[in-house]
C-alpha cells in the first residue's frame, strides 16, 4: 500500500491509499462505510490504521481493492499532508559515512577560503575532532531527537528561517515503527518496520558552524517550523521489496545536484532499531531518519538553496517529494 494523509476541502484530514500511478486516492473510511455501513476508529488516521496492527493492515488492503466509487478521488484536487503529521517520536540517524565525510572535508575548505591562503589554511587544519566523529560513527548508530511538531507534508508551504542565510536540503529516506518493542533484536527488527517515506531534512548551515562546536548535536539548524518535510506517502514494506538497494536522487530547478543508493548505508535500520530500543520502548508510528545520502546536500558542493529554488528528492519505489522554497523572512 502506498498510504497518505489528505486535507479535504472542510480541512479535515483524512487517511488515504494511492491507486492508479498515484493519480487517485482512496479514502479508507469512505470505503469502510460504504461496505459496513458505519465508521470505525481504525481508519481515522494513519497513525490508528498502523496501530491497529496487521489484521486492520490487511483490511485496509481489501477496502483499497474492493472500493466503491464514492470512496475514489483525485489526487490533483487536494491537499497531502506528511504520511504520519505529527509522529509520535522522531529520531534522526547517521547511516551514510561518505556524506559524513564529505561534509567534514567541505565545511574545513569554507572556513579555509575566509582566509587570507586558503590552500596554506587546509593544509594546515586540524582533522582530529572530524576523525573522532567518524570513529563513533563507526562504532555504533548515532542520532538526534527532532521536532516532530515541524514536521509538513509536499504540498504544505516551507517557511524560510528569518535566521539563516545558508539554506540546504538533506536527501534522506526513513522507516515507521509498526508495532510496539523494547530491547529488540536486530534479527526481529525488519518485523518492526510498517513502511518507508521521502525524508527532506531542511538545514540552516550557517547556524549549524556556530553550534554545533558545542557538542550537543544540531539544535536551531535544524529545528524551526516546517522544517521536517515528509511524502509523498508511506510505502509499505511488503509493497517496497528490499530497502537497500534503493536509488536516491536529488534536483535542484531540474539539475541534479547528487544521487547515491541506499545500499551504502553503514547502519541498516535493523541496526538502528536494536540500539535505540535497548532499554527503551518503541512505539507504532515513530520515524526513524536514515541521514543523509552521500551526494545528497548542496554542502558537500559548498551550494545553497535560493528563495524560489524547487526540491525534488526521488527515492526509487516511493517516488518524489517536491518542495518549493519559500521567500526569506526578517527578523523583527
Amino acid at each position: 500500500m502506498r498510504l497518505v494523509t489528505y486535507t479535504d476541502g472542510a480541512g479535515f484530514e483524512r487517511a488515504g491509499a494511492l491507486i492508479e500511478n498515484d493519480g487517485l486516492i482512496v479514502d479508507l473510511q469512505i470505503a469502510y462505510r460504504s461496505m459496513q455501513g458505519r465508521e470505525s476508529p481504525e481508519f481515522a488516521s494513519v497513525l490508528a490504521l498502523i496501530e491497529g496492527g496487521e489484521q486492520v493492515l490487511e483490511h485496509a488492503r481489501t477496502l483499497i481493492a474492493k472500493a466503491p466509487s464514492a470512496a475514489v478521488i483525485e489526487r490533483a484536487t487536494v491537499k497531502l499532508r506528511a504520511p504520519i503529521q505529527p509522529p509520535p517520536q522522531m529520531r534522526d540517524c547517521s547511516c551514510f559515512e561518505l556524506h559524513l565525510k564529505q561534509s567534514f572535508a567541505a565545511a574545513r575548505r569554507a572556513r579555509a577560503l575566509r582566509t587570507p591562503d586558503p590552500e596554506a589554511t587546509l593544509k594546515a587544519m586540524n582533522t582530529g575532532a572530524d576523525d573522532r566523529v567518524i570513529e563513533t560513527f563507526n562504532r555504533q548508530p548515532i542520532y538526534y531527537k527532532c521536532n516532530r511538531f515541524a514536521v509538513v507534508g509536499i504540498d504544505d508551504e516551507f517557511q524560510w528561517p528569518s535566521f539563516s542565510k545558508a539554506l540546504d536540503f538533506e536527501l534522506e529516506f526513513g522507516c515507521y515503527i509498526g508495532k510496539r518493542g523494547k530491547d529488540i533484536s536486530r534479527d526481529t527488527a525488519r518485523s518492526h518496520i510498517v513502511g518507508y517515506t521521502i525524508f527532506n531534512d531542511m538545514s540552516a548551515r550557517d547556524a549549524q558552524a556556530k553550534e554545533m562546536s558545542g557538542m550537543l548535536g544540531p539544535a536551531k539548524s535544524k529545528d524551526f517550523d516546517t522544517a521536517n518535510i515528509m511524502g509523498p506517502c508511506l510505502v509499505t514494506a511488503d509493497e517496497l521489496g528490499d530497502p537497500y538497494d534503493l536509488d536516491m536522487v536529488a534536483r535542484v530547478n531540474g539539475e541534479e545536484w547528487g544521487r547515491g543508493n541506499t545500499r551504502d548505508m553503514r547502519w541498516q535500520f535493523e541496526d538502528v532499531i536494536a540500539h535505540v530500543s535497548r532499554a527503551e520502548t518503541l512505539y507504532p508510528g515513530e520515524f526513524l531518519g536514515s541521514g543523509t545520502v552521500g551526494n545528497g546536500c548542496g554542502l558537500e558542493q559548498l551550494r545553497y538553496l535560493k528563495p524560489g529554488d524547487l526540491v525534488e528528492l526521488e527515492v526509487q519505489g516511493i517516488g518524489v517529494l517536491r518542495t518549493r522554497v519559500g521567500t526569506a523572512t526578517k527578523d523583527d
